[in-house]
């Protein structure tokens, strides 16, 4: 017996010892596998890490895809849909006279009446009106209080409740514009928490965009007015394409609806513009239009390869600016950074 045992324990010593020679038992092989571990737990931690880096950019250009095809339905699909437009009876629409009388600020009336020999058909649409500049129906209590624009301490009023705008497309404009029109408001849907809605012929507020024929051009009212509210967008003709030449004129005159000032009216303008007063009209140094000659500079940029003024899409700074004034950015951490994702992104 003790013989059997014996043999059995040398034959088990030799295997030892060729295991321990092989790396495969003893010090040598534990060492070897811990390397072995740590090397596989670092790969797969390195192959954890590519795949999370994968997933959020995938997620990111998926996003930015998912936005832009939203962005392209509202531009195409109206485009598309252009000539199924369906107007309802023009006899459920209020009546809207051909001819207006729109508010004039009396501090600026006598200088606007100066100037009226500058406004014929060949002016630029937003200058036409000949409102308090250009194309803003004001009245002489909210421009005095008037700066970047209305001081909404003192007009509450003049938002619209709950960010909604009912709005009526006039039936006289032709499905072409109709649908430029359409267009302009989608993309404000889109890129701001205002919720610009079809009129129901009920709500006492609303949107009347309507091609008014004096004063022509594009104006509008600034902020909520109460009742029928006008926003004029005088419809191609043989002088040009005046407001609905694309989306960029409808969208600035809505914005004005909402209560956006102009760009000019702005307390740091003059960090980034340089004002000519030699050659605007007396008073009317925050008009950059209303100019003594033709072809005279007005304003021009403080800083090198700087564009002024654009009427194509909406801009960044008046996507953030309608989004700031109305809360949009407030509402939660998730939605501050969908509209400034948006804004900055679409915003041109």
């Amino acid at each position: 017996m003790k013989n059997i045992v014996a043999s059995v324990i040398e034959v088990w010593g030799v295997k030892n010892w060729k295991g321990n020679q092989n790396g495969k038992f003893g010090r040598g092989a534990m060492t070897k596998n811990s390397e072995r571990g740590t090397r596989e737990k670092s790969e797969r931690r390195g192959k954890g890490r590519l795949r999370m880096r994968v997933r959020e950019e995938r997620f990111r250009y998926l996003s930015m895809f998912n936005m832009g095809v939203a962005v392209l339905g509202v531009l195409i699909f109206p485009l598309v849909a252009g000539k199924a437009v369906v107007k309802p009876p023009a006899n459920l629409f209020p009546n809207v006279p051909e001819f207006l009388r729109p508010p004039i600020p009396d501090q600026v009336k006598a200088v606007l009446e100066s100037g009226s020999h500058l406004l014929d058909e060949d002016s630029d649409p937003e200058v036409r009106p000949g409102l308090f500049q250009g194309d803003m129906a004001l009245t002489s209590e909210a421009y005095n209080y008037w700066r970047v624009g209305l001081r909404w301490d003192v007009f509450p009023e003049r938002l619209w409740k709950n960010g909604t705008v009912p709005y009526v497309i006039s039936p006289l404009y032709d499905p072409t514009d109709h649908v430029t029109i359409y267009t302009a408001i989608q993309i404000l849907n889109h890129m701001t928490c205002i919720k610009f809605v079809p009129w129901n012929g009920k709500r006492k507020d609303f949107l009347l965009i309507w091609p008014i024929k004096f004063p022509k051009g594009c104006w509008s009212f600034v902020g909520r007015t109460g009742g029928a509210q006008i926003v004029s967008l005088q419809p191609p003709d043989r002088h040009g394409p005046n407001c609905l030449g694309g989306t960029g004129r409808a969208i600035h005159e809505l914005l004005h609806a909402l209560g956006i000032f102009h760009e000019q009216s702005r307390s740091d303008r003059d960090k980034f513009v340089k004002v000519h007063f030699d050659n605007i009209i007396p008073d009317r140094a925050v008009d950059h239009l209303m100019i003594k000659e033709p072809g005279l500079p007005t304003i021009t940029a403080r800083h090198e390869g700087a564009r002024l003024g654009q009427r194509r899409a909406l801009s960044k700074t008046d996507c953030l600016k309608i989004n700031e004034l109305y809360g949009c950015l407030k509402k939660s951490a998730a939605a501050s950074r969908r509209y400034h994702t948006i804004c900055n992104i679409l915003g041109i």
